[in-house]
Protein backbone atom coordinates (compact mmCIF):
# COMPACT_ATOMS: atom_id res chain seq x y z
CA UNK A 1 0.00 0.00 0.00
CA UNK A 2 1.33 3.42 -0.96
CA UNK A 3 2.05 5.92 1.78
CA UNK A 4 2.06 8.90 -0.55
CA UNK A 5 -0.57 10.65 -2.63
CA UNK A 6 0.33 12.86 -5.59
CA UNK A 7 -2.11 14.85 -7.70
CA UNK A 8 -1.44 17.39 -10.42
CA UNK A 9 -3.08 20.16 -12.40
CA UNK A 10 -1.90 22.77 -14.87
CA UNK A 11 -2.54 26.28 -13.58
CA UNK A 12 -2.74 29.16 -16.06
CA UNK A 13 0.01 31.19 -14.39
CA UNK A 14 3.76 31.33 -14.23
CA UNK A 15 5.57 29.46 -11.43
CA UNK A 16 6.34 32.70 -9.57
CA UNK A 17 2.64 33.58 -9.28
CA UNK A 18 1.78 30.11 -7.98
CA UNK A 19 4.72 30.03 -5.58
CA UNK A 20 3.73 33.41 -4.13
CA UNK A 21 0.48 31.84 -2.90
CA UNK A 22 2.22 28.73 -1.55
CA UNK A 23 4.87 30.58 0.49
CA UNK A 24 2.24 32.85 2.07
CA UNK A 25 0.69 31.56 5.32
CA UNK A 26 -2.66 33.10 4.35
CA UNK A 27 -2.35 31.39 0.96
CA UNK A 28 -2.45 28.02 2.75
CA UNK A 29 -5.76 28.99 4.31
CA UNK A 30 -7.08 30.38 1.03
CA UNK A 31 -6.50 27.14 -0.92
CA UNK A 32 -7.41 24.56 1.75
CA UNK A 33 -10.17 22.20 0.60
CA UNK A 34 -10.32 20.19 3.83
CA UNK A 35 -12.05 22.99 5.72
CA UNK A 36 -9.70 22.62 8.69
CA UNK A 37 -7.52 25.70 8.15
CA UNK A 38 -9.27 28.72 9.67
CA UNK A 39 -6.51 31.35 9.68
CA UNK A 40 -2.73 31.73 9.80
CA UNK A 41 -0.24 33.94 11.59
CA UNK A 42 3.22 34.71 10.26
CA UNK A 43 5.19 36.11 7.38
CA UNK A 44 5.72 34.49 3.97
CA UNK A 45 8.45 31.86 4.19
CA UNK A 46 11.73 32.06 2.31
CA UNK A 47 13.91 29.17 3.51
CA UNK A 48 14.02 25.71 5.05
CA UNK A 49 13.41 26.07 8.79
CA UNK A 50 10.99 29.00 8.48
CA UNK A 51 7.71 28.56 10.35
CA UNK A 52 4.25 30.01 10.71
CA UNK A 53 1.19 29.14 12.79
CA UNK A 54 -2.07 27.81 11.38
CA UNK A 55 -5.27 28.01 13.43
CA UNK A 56 -7.18 24.77 12.85
CA UNK A 57 -10.67 23.43 13.47
CA UNK A 58 -10.95 19.65 13.25
CA UNK A 59 -14.75 19.77 13.21
CA UNK A 60 -14.57 20.04 9.40
CA UNK A 61 -13.34 16.44 9.17
CA UNK A 62 -15.55 15.12 11.95
CA UNK A 63 -13.03 12.40 12.79
CA UNK A 64 -11.78 13.58 16.20
CA UNK A 65 -14.57 15.74 17.71
CA UNK A 66 -12.75 16.25 21.00
CA UNK A 67 -9.81 17.93 19.23
CA UNK A 68 -11.88 20.94 18.18
CA UNK A 69 -9.91 24.14 17.62
CA UNK A 70 -6.14 24.09 17.97
CA UNK A 71 -2.97 25.60 16.51
CA UNK A 72 -0.17 23.91 14.60
CA UNK A 73 3.20 25.19 13.48
CA UNK A 74 4.08 24.67 9.85
CA UNK A 75 7.82 23.99 9.55
CA UNK A 76 9.32 24.28 6.07
CA UNK A 77 11.42 21.22 5.13
CA UNK A 78 12.05 21.94 1.42
CA UNK A 79 12.28 25.33 -0.24
CA UNK A 80 13.37 25.98 -3.79
CA UNK A 81 12.05 29.31 -5.02
CA UNK A 82 9.37 28.90 -7.71
CA UNK A 83 10.01 25.11 -7.89
CA UNK A 84 9.22 23.26 -4.64
CA UNK A 85 7.97 23.86 -1.13
CA UNK A 86 7.23 21.23 1.53
CA UNK A 87 6.52 21.23 5.24
CA UNK A 88 5.73 19.14 8.25
CA UNK A 89 3.40 19.96 11.11
CA UNK A 90 4.35 20.48 14.75
CA UNK A 91 1.24 20.63 16.88
CA UNK A 92 -0.51 19.18 19.88
CA UNK A 93 0.26 15.58 18.90
CA UNK A 94 3.20 13.92 20.62
CA UNK A 95 5.44 12.60 19.32
CA UNK A 96 5.21 14.85 16.25
CA UNK A 97 3.48 12.87 13.50
CA UNK A 98 6.08 13.35 10.78
CA UNK A 99 3.84 13.55 7.72
CA UNK A 100 4.89 15.91 4.92
CA UNK A 101 2.86 18.07 2.57
CA UNK A 102 4.33 19.77 -0.47
CA UNK A 103 4.11 21.18 -3.96
CA UNK A 104 6.41 20.87 -6.99
CA UNK A 105 6.08 23.39 -9.82
CA UNK A 106 7.12 22.69 -13.40
CA UNK A 107 6.77 25.03 -16.38
CA UNK A 108 4.23 23.58 -18.81
CA UNK A 109 2.34 24.52 -21.95
CA UNK A 110 -0.46 26.77 -20.74
CA UNK A 111 1.17 27.72 -17.44
CA UNK A 112 2.58 25.71 -14.56
CA UNK A 113 2.11 22.04 -13.79
CA UNK A 114 1.52 21.89 -10.04
CA UNK A 115 2.08 18.57 -8.29
CA UNK A 116 0.74 18.42 -4.76
CA UNK A 117 1.87 15.59 -2.53
CA UNK A 118 1.08 14.20 0.90
CA UNK A 119 3.56 11.67 2.30
CA UNK A 120 3.21 9.73 5.53
CA UNK A 121 5.93 7.14 4.87
CA UNK A 122 8.15 8.42 7.71
CA UNK A 123 5.53 8.90 10.42
CA UNK A 124 6.39 7.99 14.00
CA UNK A 125 5.65 4.33 14.87
CA UNK A 126 3.06 5.37 17.45
CA UNK A 127 1.06 7.03 14.68
CA UNK A 128 1.46 4.16 12.24
CA UNK A 129 -0.17 1.83 14.79
CA UNK A 130 -3.29 4.05 14.87
CA UNK A 131 -4.00 3.27 11.19
CA UNK A 132 -5.56 6.71 10.51
CA UNK A 133 -3.65 7.68 7.37
CA UNK A 134 -4.18 9.33 5.04
CA UNK A 135 -5.82 12.07 7.06
CA UNK A 136 -6.44 14.16 3.94
CA UNK A 137 -7.91 12.33 0.95
CA UNK A 138 -6.82 12.36 -2.67
CA UNK A 139 -10.11 14.07 -3.53
CA UNK A 140 -9.34 16.85 -1.06
CA UNK A 141 -5.88 17.35 -2.56
CA UNK A 142 -7.39 17.57 -6.05
CA UNK A 143 -9.95 20.10 -4.82
CA UNK A 144 -7.15 22.14 -3.25
CA UNK A 145 -5.46 22.38 -6.65
CA UNK A 146 -8.67 23.71 -8.16
CA UNK A 147 -8.91 26.31 -5.42
CA UNK A 148 -5.22 27.16 -5.93
CA UNK A 149 -5.92 27.84 -9.61
CA UNK A 150 -8.80 30.17 -8.69
CA UNK A 151 -6.79 31.88 -5.94
CA UNK A 152 -3.83 32.62 -8.22
CA UNK A 153 -6.16 34.18 -10.82
CA UNK A 154 -7.97 36.28 -8.20
CA UNK A 155 -4.72 37.63 -6.76
CA UNK A 156 -3.87 39.09 -10.18
CA UNK A 157 -6.78 41.53 -9.99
Amino acid sequence: MSERIEVSRTVDADPGEVFAVLRDPQGHVDVDASGMLMDATGEPVSAVGDTFVVHMDREALGDIPELGKYDVTVSITRYEQDREIAWTIVGVARPPIGHVYGYRLEPADGGTRVVQYYDWSDIAPEWREKDIFPIVSEASLKATLGILDRTVRRRRV
